[in-house]
């Protein structure tokens, strides 16, 4: 599927089981960021296929947000951020000249460190996204909101009082708003930047639950410092270390037979 503009956003049904295809589906290729003088990422390279949960992990500063920012071009808002290297979806790359950036960041969307909802009511944090690109159709806008609210698993908490402030939800209730107006632009790759780390741990345990839930129609890279977090939700995963890529593996592989000392000694809490 192109990253290049897609169709205005339809009301979605469940969408069906989307078989992988073979290779990467998200492939990043020698990718360097510069903050000024300062270099933050140095050649990066590796790929995910389609369905799948990524974690990066790694000690703070290492570059792991970095990265996922580059993903989806949110990085270039950065004043003085320069970026080296390719980002490529399906073969195709996010920098290619007739890439529109509003239409990637609906195809890649970003879910942040600490929940982020607008002063607006329920309702209106969920369709905001419809609006920019379009939607007006008040059934549509009511159907997505819906079936976002659903699949971030807070429908059942909000169904009845969409017109109040998202601000009223607790912090765990509002993370997870902020993963359904993600949802409402039915993007094909979901980055989250630490999602659990200002939560606590009944919200977290549902987070994660969601996380495992979702991959089943997302692509998923998150960001976690918590090891047991990576190894619970995670199918491959990622160790960054001061803006390089260490290793990457299947979880299983990681956590218990890795190939770098480096990241032994990470996972076992000996460094970091």
């Amino acid at each position: 599927m192109s990253v290049l503009p897609k169709q205005a956003v339809k009301a979605p049904s469940p969408p069906p089981a989307r078989p992988a295809p073979p290779g990467h589906y998200l492939e990043v290729k020698n990718l360097s960021v510069h903050y000024g003088e300062t270099q933050a990422l140095f050649e990066v390279s590796f790929g995910t296929e389609k369905n799948t949960v990524l974690a990066l992990i790694g000690p703070s500063g290492c570059g792991k947000s970095t990265l996922i920012k580059a993903v989806n071009r949110i990085l270039e808002l950065t004043p003085g951020a320069r970026i080296d290297g390719d980002v490529l979806i399906e073969d195709e790359s996010i920098f290619g000249q007739k890439v529109d950036l509003i239409s990637l960041r609906q195809r890649v969307g970003m879910v942040f460190q600490r929940p982020n909802p607008f002063p607006k009511s329920i309702y209106d944090n969920v369709a905001y996204g419809l609006r920019i690109h379009g939607v007006k159709d008040r059934s549509t806008v009511d159907d997505v909101v819906e079936w976002a609210l659903k699949h971030s698993a807070l429908w059942d908490e909000v169904k009845d009082r969409l017109r109040t402030s998202a601000l009223e939800l607790s912090g765990g209730q509002q993370q997870r708003l902020c993963i359904a107006r993600a949802l409402a632009v039915q993007p094909d790759v979901l980055l989250m930047d630490e999602p659990c780390s200002a939560l606590d741990p009944i919200a977290t345990g549902k987070i994660e639950e969601l996380i495992m839930s979702l991959k089943q129609d997302y692509t998923i890279l998150v960001v976690t410092h918590n090891m047991q977090q990576a190894a619970r939700v995670s199918d491959h995963t990622a160790l960054m270390w001061l803006g390089k890529l260490i290793e990457h593996n299947r979880t299983e592989e990681v956590f218990t037979n890795p190939k770098e000392k480096i990241t032994e000694d990470y996972i076992t809490g000996r460094s970091g």
